[in-house]
């Protein structure tokens, strides 16, 4: 029996830095809110509703969240170690990602101010980088890079 190595390619080492920074910043920000809560909301630029928003947020949302953001983090941590389990880790992140969505689709942020309109399109923005870290990995793990 002959194993064969599958050279790493370069563009590993760039999607997994990057997924790795992307989900770092996110369990950063995961961390400071469960734990500064209102302070650190109000330091990030938040308005008073948006900050009655997020503590109006059902305790069954951390499940979605912690999947997403240390579910994330994980796979991105899998995959720079070429470990074949950070597709299916990134898939779970995509889920908990997509459940953050709907959540949001179904209990829609209030008015924001022009500064912070970009805080409606991040749950999107979040889902489809989700997906495209789940979809390289998946990819790598089928061309054999991933062990």
């Amino acid at each position: 029996m002959t194993s064969m190595t599958v050279k790493t390619p370069w563009h590993l080492w760039v999607v997994g830095a990057i997924s790795l920074l992307w989900n770092g910043y996110g369990a950063f920000d995961f961390v400071m809110t469960t734990t500064q809560g209102e302070a650190y909301l109000r330091a990030s630029g938040f308005d008073q509703p948006m900050i009655d928003y997020f503590a109006a947020m059902p305790n069954w949302m951390y499940g979605p969240w912690v999947l997403g953001v240390w579910g994330g983090l994980l796979a991105a941590i899998l995959l720079l170690i070429r470990n074949r389990l950070a597709a299916p880790v990134f898939a779970l992140s995509l889920l908990g990602a997509v459940g953050s969505l709907v959540f949001g689709l179904m209990n829609p942020m209030p008015e924001l101010p022009e500064a912070m309109a970009m805080m409606k399109i991040m749950p999107w923005v979040i889902a489809a980088l989700a997906a495209f870290q789940a979809w390289y990995a998946w990819s790598m793990s089928k061309a054999g890079v991933l062990r």
